[in-house]
């Protein structure tokens, strides 16, 4: 039976005050870190944090206009947004400049675009749309081909504007092919894959190659009746070696060199800690910094004499673990646990597939963001520049991930609209 009441009683408002808290929180620590004594007032426009106060007003007038739109829009349009964005991605190759050696941003007038994310939400939807057709299964080959294109033409064309860290955002989506029957043996093999070129970057060759021989000749020991179980083995470990012997030639000749350092500080090949290992080292002394209850409110030295480069943006969780200590800390990071984990809740009550998966690629795109952004600022990610949602400065990280979250909110409302 069709719910008549009027849709806006029907959103989470749990997620919604889950948005504004954070936001909150963001700006106020945005503040912190590039506080300004000559420029006290959090609402000075000359200053990152009076700035933030557009975005975040933008932000309220484009959660408020997803509200009003009609659920079914979403994903009747999927399709046609992504090809918008796609557009927008290769235009960027004529009107883009160049910001730290990526060429990804747009200017319009003094607002500076970064298409590659919203490109996150677009892919979402499409991905969601064709997954949601009738009789799609992840089972199909076909299915894993157009799945795979879908979310790596804006990967690509992402990486051709030299910003790996957004396009490597799109890997995320391997847990929302899982939850919708990816096998689990391939997100299996990503994760060896991950654990085979870290190791072949940290043991000899030869070293490694012997154990993968080793570790092959047991497992055949073990399934010896087994023909077919033998040949899986022998294939893998042949494979196995052979992205052994891969790694060195993808790192030194198809990463850059400024990649192939931030690999090495943060392995522990490389000790530089006034050049590549600068930024995590002042991170993570910021954050030790602040003990367990902080140093307080505008009282971090490490922040406030400008230590810690980028650090209203991809480094601003150094400035709650400074001034807010690991209690402070925690608190952040319940926030997004919570986040999350909502995220999910609504997601598995959805009556329409679509909107189900397309939950789950929201929550994987800030669960990725999530990770990678705390991991690199202690040391346990490379740096790759790459925003903490709701929290880092900016217009373009604010208002995607906003429209990301918000359609998500929006076709929740919508499902008691939806017939079983």
């Amino acid at each position: 039976m069709r719910d008549q009441k009027n849709i806006l009683q029907n959103i989470d408002w749990v997620l919604v005050a889950l948005f504004v808290v954070m936001v909150l929180i963001g700006w106020v620590n945005i503040y912190a870190a590039v506080y300004n004594e000559e420029h006290s007032s959090i609402f000075d426009l000359s200053q990152s944090y009076g700035k933030q106060t557009l975005w975040i007003g933008g932000a309220c007038i484009l959660a408020l206009m997803i509200l009003v739109i009609d659920g079914k829009f979403y994903a009747a349009f999927s399709y046609a947004i992504y090809a918008a964005f796609i557009l927008l991605l290769i235009s960027t190759f004529a009107f883009s400049r160049d910001v730290k050696g990526s060429f990804g941003w747009i200017d319009i007038g003094s607002f500076k675009l970064q298409p590659a994310e919203f490109a996150k939400f677009a892919t979402s939807m499409a991905l969601a749309k064709y997954l949601s057709t009738l009789d799609i299964r992840m089972q199909n080959a076909r299915t894993k081909l157009i799945s795979t294109l879908i979310l790596g033409l804006p990967a690509l064309i992402i990486l051709l504007q030299n910003d790996t860290g957004s396009a490597l955002v799109f890997a995320s989506f391997i847990f929302v092919l899982y939850r919708e029957g990816l096998s689990g043996n391939i997100l299996l093999l990503a994760l060896v894959s991950v654990a085979l070129f870290v190791l072949a970057l940290l043991v000899k060759n030869s070293t490694l190659i012997g154990i993968l021989i080793g570790l092959a000749v047991v497992f055949i020991m073990l399934v010896r009746k087994n023909k077919r179980n033998i040949i899986i083995i022998v294939s893998g470990a042949i494979i196995a070696i052979g992205m052994v012997y891969s790694v060195d030639y993808v790192y030194s000749n198809v990463l850059q060199a400024h990649q192939r350092t931030r690999i090495d500080v943060l392995l522990g090949k490389e000790l530089d800690l006034k050049g590549a290992g600068y930024n995590v080292n002042q991170s993570k002394i910021a954050i030790g910094s602040g003990g367990l209850f902080g140093k307080g409110f505008l009282q971090g030295t490490q922040t406030k004499y400008d230590f810690v480069p980028e650090q209203s943006t991809d480094f601003i969780f150094c400035t709650v673990g400074e001034e807010w200590g690991f209690l402070g800390s925690l608190v952040v990071i319940g926030l997004f646990m919570a986040l999350l984990g909502r995220i999910i809740f609504v997601a598995e009550r959805q009556r329409s597939q679509y909107s189900r998966i397309y939950g789950y690629g929201v929550a994987s795109i800030i669960f990725f963001h999530l990770m990678i952004n705390i991991g690199m600022t202690i040391g346990l990610a490379p740096v790759i520049g790459i925003p903490l949602p709701f929290f880092s400065y900016g217009g373009s990280s604010l208002w995607s991930f906003t429209i990301l979250l918000f359609i998500f909110i929006k076709l929740d409302s919508y499902r008691l609209q939806i017939l079983r």
